[in-house]
């Protein structure tokens, strides 16, 4: 390739994204609230401010920053907002790591405001990380969870839900994680399977089988299944707890499984959400035998103050001594964890703040919402049918939006601040007004905190407007939620929740999931596994732009993505490619050439026909958030039509002296280069910026969306067949072992119609190539004869050679058709099938030439140059 000398040769990464990043300006990034245009505003998600801008948060910011910078190449007004979602148990633990505290070494205000330091210097890191990864970011609708403008939003949705009868507060049974020191929903319980030993031992005369014995103190019952013969004269008696002596009732109940164990449960307050069903089905007794610090309570007798694990040693280590301990055999059991600290989960019961779920309405409004992919409705679905306890949102923290209640010393009743008050903490804040049952003036604040994804679930009504009213938000729904799958059950299943309960509809058009980041040994990235990457060592070696290339290849919705360095280095070779095209293309656009003369020839009236079928086959794909198949259409067009197929084939042309040739080449050249640089531009903002820039001076990321449509039939039919050629008769030169650009000598195409293809097929393959229509007058010559001798010596052995010598005498005709039969030494012969084929030559007008059949098309080459 000739290229542009006034390009640099080699592309460079660093200064080119800096550079651009430098000149950007955010104000051209800020949704309009006055535009006309159509708007298309993102929830995105709130990543919480580790300081680490992990590699699933990049590859999904990619994937938002793909669709918004495509939507305002489409004309709509769009809004692509950075939250951060502050509160939350990791930082509480951090600020104590760091500062070598625990949460109750400082006030609460000043334990806050350690969490507040801390989060707003992770911030301004992942601020870094974002920008220099070249997200087209609003930072004007930026909004921090923890800060008092945004958390007096969640505080207006507590009360105005409480008021509605959607928010109660109960003493009922919840997740409770005592390393963490406080309650969890269920959708932050992950479920683990751990080895552990099924013990059967004599309870009164009859066996149980538990794999948690430290509850026994917590037993209320034992269960049998109506139908159980063994327990028949069991029914209504009451037996006496081993070691611990209270009696408990036999209850009977379907739901106990008769395989399992001795088919006797031992129901305790509470061992798993089991329990908790029998508990309130048979209107049983409440034993706490574990409390919030995970240690034995009063009710355990001589093992109190012992934790649960010592206290199992300890029950196991006296039923044996007892002789009440039978046997014991290893299960592997699911057991529910805390998803922060990995910690298995109590069931506790205390009195805890809950938001009412209303399954049918939530699943009402889930369908309105489009689900790409589709199937990941279903998850949603099977989610909120599983859910059997209301959404438990108090938390026993610090980190967190105050839960806006107080209540009165007096007479116990829950006073409220006027929406108006807010935001308040209440175990600093004191009411504006007596309390109204009872007009006493002292109160206690509610020290509990509410759940951060009631901050985070409020998102898209913030983003859309919400001034904390029942009325809908002005920008309400948004178009798009982004997110994983694996917050499905949480983000994307609270949002859905809060929205109808606050104001009466689905919060988003559609929901986008995408998949998680697995590392190069195919698991999910992890510390202890070693396979972490992070995007900045990424970009440090090749580029903002290879990184967001690696992301849209792996983009199947839905679907997982592994990390791998070689997609990385295939993405910047391809853009390295893309940028010698480009040097070339400049180097004869700067020769100059009249940009008004129309695109005329065969080659480059094909090229964009090629152009146009590729801008509408990533188009469909940018509008069905396909960005994988986007940039494949992309990455193949530019490899193999533009680079391998149509410069190779039109090159002579640009270097010769027919202006009007040239002419029409540059112009199909520049064309392309325009519009492939605008579909790159949501994918690769950088480089398409700086090509483009240098193409016409502006910046591509303010033109619009390609609509280019170039329709020629003939081009496009009579194109293939110029290509296909070329690419054969090169593959006829490397197969006799001739360089590129060796002549080639006299070739004639017979095509089934009249051809002109300006001399671009001649000149690419240094030939002296005519176009004629018709069949060649083709002469066929026996030269001799190729045997098989996978045939003949296993079939004549002996005879072989005679056999052979007596082919060769065979005329011409003959060989062509072979008879059933030969005379070899004076006797007939059969001829064995496929024995021999003949060697054929082919002569056209006397000329000795070989000959290429591509369907309708015959090329006949002369072997003389």
């Amino acid at each position: 390739m000739s290229p542009s000398h006034q390009l640099p040769k080699n592309y460079d990464i660093e200064e080119v994204e800096r550079r651009w990043q430098s000149i950007w300006r955010d104000e051209d990034n800020y949704f309009d609230t006055s535009s006309p245009a159509p708007r298309f505003i993102i929830d995105t998600p709130p990543p919480y401010p580790t300081g680490n801008f992990h590699i699933g948060n990049a590859l999904n910011w990619c994937y938002i920053d793909f669709i918004a910078r495509y939507k305002r190449m489409r004309g709509y007004n769009v809004m692509f907002p950075q939250g951060w979602d502050c509160h939350g148990l990791p930082t509480e633990v951090k600020v104590e790591e760091t500062h070598g505290i625990t949460k109750n070494d400082v006030s609460r205000e000043k334990f806050r405001e350690m969490c507040h330091d801390l989060t707003i210097g992770n911030i301004e890191k992942m601020r870094a990380t974002m920008r220099r990864l070249g997200f087209s970011i609003d930072w004007s609708h930026e909004y921090i969870t923890m800060l008092p403008e945004y958390y007096r939003k969640t505080q207006v949705s507590f009360l105005r839900m409480l008021k509605a009868g959607d928010i109660y507060q109960s003493e009922h049974p919840v997740n409770f994680c005592t390393r963490c020191e406080t309650a969890i929903a269920f959708a932050e319980v992950n479920y683990v399977p751990r080895n552990t030993r099924l013990n059967y031992f004599d309870f009164d005369g009859i066996e149980i089988a538990t794999t948690r014995p430290e509850l026994l103190a917590a037993c209320v019952a034992v269960a049998v299944h109506p139908e159980d013969e063994r327990y028949t004269g069991l029914r209504g008696k009451k037996l006496s707890v081993p070691i611990f002596g209270h009696e408990v009732p036999v209850i009977e109940d379907p739901a106990v499984d008769p395989s399992f164990g001795s088919g006797a449960v031992m129901v305790c307050t509470f061992g798993d959400k089991t329990d908790v069903y029998w508990w309130k089905e048979h209107n049983l007794e409440l034993r706490k035998a574990i409390d919030r610090n995970g240690v034995m309570t009063g009710i355990a007798g001589p093992y109190a103050g012992m934790s649960s694990e010592a206290c199992r040693e300890a029950i196991l280590a006296d039923m044996e001594r007892t002789g009440i301990l039978k046997r014991q055999e290893e299960i592997e059991q699911r057991v529910g964890t805390c998803w922060r600290c990995k910690t298995p989960i109590e069931i506790l019961s205390e009195r805890q703040w809950f938001v009412r779920v209303h399954h049918d309405e939530i699943l009402e409004a889930a369908r309105k919402i489009s689900w790409i992919p589709e199937h990941m409705f279903t998850r949603m679905e099977n989610w909120v049918r599983s859910m059997e306890w209301d959404w438990c949102i108090s938390r026993q923290r610090i980190f967190a939006t105050p839960i806006p209640v107080w209540f009165c010393t007096t007479c116990g009743e829950i006073v409220l601040p006027a929406e108006e008050e807010l935001p308040i903490d209440p175990t600093i804040d004191k009411p504006r007004h007596p309390c109204p049952n009872c007009g006493g003036n002292e109160f206690v604040g509610e020290k509990d905190v509410l759940d951060t994804w009631m901050d985070s679930s409020i998102s898209v009504l913030h983003v859309t407007g919400w001034d904390g009213s029942a009325e809908k938000p002005p920008f309400f729904p948004a178009q798009i939620r982004p997110q994983g799958h694996d917050i499905i059950r949480t983000w994307a299943f609270y949002t859905i929740l809060r929205a109808k309960a606050l104001v009466g509809s689905h919060p988003w058009e559609q929901i986008l999931i995408n998949g998680m980041v697995l590392g190069e040994d195919g698991f999910k990235m992890s510390k202890s596994r070693n396979n972490i990457i992070s995007p900045e060592i990424v970009i440090e070696q090749y580029g903002a732009d290879a990184f967001r290339q690696w992301g849209a290849a792996g983009a199947a919705t839905g679907s997982d993505i592994m990390f791998n360095w070689n997609d990385v280095i295939a993405a910047s070779r391809f853009q390295t490619k893309l940028w010698n095209i480009f040097r070339f293309v400049m180097g004869h656009l700067e020769k100059g050439a009249d940009p008004a003369a129309p695109v005329s020839e065969l080659s480059d009236r094909w090229l964009l026909v090629r152009l146009s079928g590729t801008v509408a086959d990533v188009t469909a794909a940018m509008e069905g958030y396909q960005f994988d198949r986007a940039l494949r259409a992309i990455r193949e067009f530019t490899w193999n039509t533009l680079a391998d197929d149509y410069i190779e084939i039109v090159k002579g042309r640009l270097y010769g002296d027919d202006e009007k040739g040239r002419a029409s080449a540059c112009n199909a050249l520049r064309t392309t280069m325009d519009v492939l640089l605008r579909l790159l531009a949501p994918i690769i903002p950088h480089f398409s910026e700086e090509c483009y820039h240098t193409l016409t001076g502006r910046s591509v990321h303010k033109e619009t969306w390609p609509e280019f449509e170039y329709t020629d039939e003939d081009a496009q039919r009579k194109g293939d067949l110029l290509v296909k050629t070329v690419a054969e008769l090169r593959r006829y030169k490397h197969d006799r072992g001739m360089a590129l650009n060796a002549p080639l000598g006299h070739v004639i195409a017979y095509a089934p119609e009249p051809l002109e293809d300006a001399g671009d097929a001649g000149r690419a393959l240094v030939a002296n190539l005519e176009w004629v229509t018709g069949t060649p007058q083709l002469e066929e010559v026996v030269t001799g004869v190729e045997f098989n001798m996978a045939v003949i010596g296993p079939t004549l052995r002996g005879r072989a050679r005679g056999f052979m010598e007596a082919v060769k005498t065979l005329p011409p005709e003959v060989l062509k058709n072979p008879p059933a039969a030969i005379m070899v030494d004076g006797e007939e012969v059969a001829v064995p099938p496929d024995a021999f084929t003949p060697k054929v030559t082919y002569r056209v007008a006397g000329e000795d030439v070989d000959v290429l059949t591509l369907g309708d098309l015959v090329v006949t080459i002369g072997q003389k140059p």
